[in-house]
């Protein structure tokens, strides 16, 4: 263990793109033999390590590079730039039906693919009962494969990969095509090579997926590698990204950068003489401030309500809403509701919100608040999105919240 399985040294993948191609004598003449074209490079720069025993997950958009990496490191492209250091046999599931002669049947592609992976005949001989039963195919692995369906390629393609016994398994998002059972199927088998000390490398648009499977993960943008490192860290910059691609505030930005208060629309328009207390700034705060511009699940939260106030006041109630980006309301906090009698002095000042441990996994929350007469009364002030809190969850834990549990086992 702790050996490099895989080493991918700077690898840069470039396609050129023909805008038109001239197909007579006399047009290829006039060009001189030259078609124009645009260079797309699908990779740029791409620089990581993968040790013996890791299971690596890589995230990105689509078009952002994945499958072009996972087909550099099975050696099915040849990089434009750089190279790629595989240590071991590498089996690969790249592609629906990738490998498979649509002519031959589902046996003789099995010792076509074998043979292909290095398996002498007597190997895959032993192995074929096993391919058979984990694809199901025991009643068609006679037939031409040109006739089976997209689930019966894909269950196929996955049990010679997962049956020739391999060193470093590469999987592709293919494994979506397969039906739910076939999925839990499939990632059960993963799971089973994890546990083996194998090396996979897994490409998915599931973060929930890379969270239960990787131990670590990378994330690519427009063929660039733009993380790389723990699962958590990694699926906070994937969802930053798509977040970026919808036009929405990115995950990254700080809750400073969030519009300021003043031009956000309130449930009402108050006056200064009507409502003589108004909310002047929200400011979220968690112990990594300054570090980093994430929360991390299950630590400390507060949120600070500034205010500006006319006049005195002993009946004045602060609301703060708490919602995804859905814009549903996750959590609702109302000073009145808490007993917490406020007694505002005239002048400015603030009201603290502090949880001990804020339970919200992965995402970015909008801040909201209000300030009421008295809890359910009338309406001072309300800023709608004030602020943004964005959370990372380090752990394995999928969901919406993190809630703490033991678990115990007891002889009867």
């Amino acid at each position: 263990m702790g050996e490099l399985a895989v080493e991918v040294q700077g690898v840069s993948k470039r396609f050129r793109l023909y805008h038109q191609k001239y197909t007579s004598l006399k047009e290829k003449v006039i060009h001189a033999g030259r078609t124009p074209y645009t260079d797309l490079w699908a990779l740029r720069d791409i620089d990581f390590q993968v040790k013996e025993g890791d299971t690596v997950g890589i995230l990105g958009r689509n078009g952002s590079g994945k499958s072009t990496l996972l087909k550099c490191i099975c050696g099915v492209l040849q990089p434009t730039s750089g190279q790629v250091v595989v240590r071991g046999k590498l089996a690969g599931l790249l592609e629906l039906g990738a490998g498979f002669q649509t002519d031959l049947t589902g046996r003789q592609n099995i010792y076509l693919n074998g043979s292909l992976l290095g398996m002498t005949k007597g190997q895959i001989d032993k192995i074929f009962d096993d391919i058979v039963a984990f694809a199901e195919l025991e009643q068609f692995i006679d037939n031409q494969v040109k006739f089976y369906s997209s689930g019966m390629y894909v269950r196929l393609g996955f049990a010679v990969a997962v049956n020739v016994d391999p060193d470093v398994l590469v999987i592709d998002e293919v494994l979506a095509v397969g039906d739910e059972r076939f999925q839990r199927k499939c990632l059960d088998r993963v799971r089973q090579f994890k546990d083996e000390g194998r090396t996979i490398v897994f490409v998915s648009h599931s973060p929930d997926q890379v969270r239960a499977i990787c131990n670590k993960a990378l994330v690519l943008s427009d063929g660039l590698m733009v993380s790389h490192g723990p699962p958590g860290e990694a699926i906070r910059i994937f969802r930053e990204r798509l977040l970026e691609a919808d036009g929405v505030l990115a995950l990254g930005e700080r809750a400073e950068k969030a519009p300021p208060v003043d031009v956000a629309e309130p449930r009402v328009a108050p006056t200064d003489a009507a409502h003589p207390i108004r909310i002047t700034g929200v400011t979220p705060s968690h112990p990594g401030d300054g570090e980093r511009p994430y929360a991390v699940t299950g630590e400390p939260l507060t949120i600070t309500v500034r205010y500006s106030a006319a006049e005195a006041s002993r009946s004045a109630s602060f609301v703060v809403e708490i919602r995804d980006d859905q814009q549903s309301t996750l959590l609702r906090t109302v000073s009145g509701d808490l007993d917490a009698r406020l007694e505002i002095p005239a002048g400015t000042g603030s009201v603290s919100f502090h949880y001990d441990s804020f339970p919200f996994l992965d995402g970015v929350y909008s801040v909201s608040a209000g300030i009421e007469a008295r809890a359910g009364g009338e309406l001072f002030d309300w800023k709608e999105s004030a602020a943004k809190v964005e959370v990372m969850n380090p752990t394995k834990s999928v969901g919406l919240v993190s809630i703490p549990v033991c678990v115990r086992v007891e002889a009867t």
